[in-house]
């Protein structure tokens, strides 16, 4: 199934990056919407937290390279 990834907002703040976004999980056929950030090259946030996140593991993994290859991190 195909994922879709919206941001919706960032912020900027010295070496660290807040995103809101929204996420479809085609897996799941459900949308979620939260924040995530990063700290200098790590990202944080329960969507991409690998035990906490709601989405399906492909949803996720897919969310964590377009946030990396988007912000260049």
């Amino acid at each position: 199934m195909k994922h879709e990834i919206s941001l919706i907002d960032y912020v900027e703040q010295g070496n660290s990056i807040y995103i809101q976004l929204t996420v479809f999980d085609g897996n799941l056929q459900q949308n979620f919407q939260n924040e995530v950030r990063f700290l200098g090259e790590l990202l944080y946030g329960e969507l991409v937290h690998p035990k906490a996140s709601p989405l399906t593991e492909s949803c996720r993994l897919e969310v964590i390279a377009y946030l990396k290859k988007y912000f260049n991190r």
